[in-house]
């Protein structure tokens, strides 16, 4: 029977014409450490492979007085002290949240929140800016009409989407002039709605690259609290136990070996288990062993 074996290699992110590393670091909760910790952790990141470095405006937010720009915020703070940093790195934001209000992709909000963005940030771009989660009060024809803009005025490489449903994608890319990047889906074990809703489908038709988000469940994968939740930690270990690492690194290769090539996107801030992210690629997949994940993750048995 034929392996899946994974590559450590860097990839093409979507049609941006950017290149990254298989695995992405995620910086919700960066914005709690200190810049002397967030370096460190960052350089780490880098040792173990990683290249993308996903945050947030709305990351760090603790209620509506506190915390909002503070992961970016952060992330200015070590780039001032280590600025060679960010050109090592792609460097991935988002906006439209807006607490108290849900959500707000109009232009003249995004506009603004972009430029707070790399005002926190300390930098003149970046190189992903993705839209966080859908505001169905925006016509996606001017979402468009503001995303070309923000490429044509060179604070932005390349645009994508976070949250949105193929269909919610697909009308924003039929009215941009540029393509559409990326799409950032929760996607794990315990969350399988991209692989049924047509989201990799059309991801892998239109080379969108997928970026996925909680690839540990929420934590449940590392700590099941449910019977579905041990079957799919039972299957995970089975794997890791032949392959020799641990069961979150078998939950990431499990997310790469699918076609659509998903980027996980890893929240961890221990340095130990950043380093181990490479462990990754050691796993060897083979159909058996993935659909064995797959059925426990489903609750029953593939038709």
């Amino acid at each position: 029977m034929s392996e899946i074996a994974l590559s450590p290699e860097p990839r093409p992110l979507g049609k941006s014409g950017l290149q990254v590393g298989p695995i992405a670091w995620g910086m919700w909760r960066f914005g709690h450490s200190t810049v002397d910790e967030g370096q460190r952790l960052i350089e780490a990141a880098f040792d173990a492979g990683v290249t993308l470095f996903d945050t947030a405006d709305i990351y760090g937010f603790q209620s509506v007085e506190v915390g909002f720009g503070d992961s970016e915020a952060l992330l200015g703070r070590v780039f001032a002290q280590a600025p060679g940093l960010r050109d090592r790195m792609v460097l991935a934001t988002k906006g439209g949240i807006t607490p108290p209000v849900p959500y707000d992709s109009s232009r003249d909000y995004l506009m603004a929140a972009l430029d707070a963005s790399l005002r926190r940030m300390g930098v003149d771009h970046v190189d992903l800016y993705q839209i966080h989660r859908p505001d169905i009060l925006t016509h996606p024809e001017e979402l468009a009409a503001t995303l070309d803009a923000m490429v044509a005025s060179g604070k932005v490489r390349a645009v994508g989407v976070s949250n949105y449903t193929p269909e919610q994608s697909r009308a924003l890319a039929a009215f941009l002039s540029v393509p559409l990047t990326s799409q950032q889906p929760e996607f794990s074990p315990l969350h399988l709605e991209p692989l049924t809703n047509g989201l990799f489908d059309q991801a892998m038709r239109d080379d969108v690259a997928v970026l996925a988000w909680s690839p540990l469940g929420g934590g449940r994968i590392a700590r099941p609290t449910s019977p579905r939740e041990q079957a799919v930690a039972d299957a995970l270990d089975a794997v890791a136990q032949a392959n020799g690492v641990d069961r979150a690194a078998v939950a990431y290769s499990w997310i790469m070996a699918h076609p659509v090539r998903a980027i996980p996107i890893v929240g961890t801030q221990n340095i130990g288990r950043i380093a181990a992210l490479a462990d990754a690629f050691k796993v060897r997949w083979t159909r058996q062993s993935w659909y064995a994940v797959l059925v426990a993750a489903r609750g029953e048995a593939l038709p």
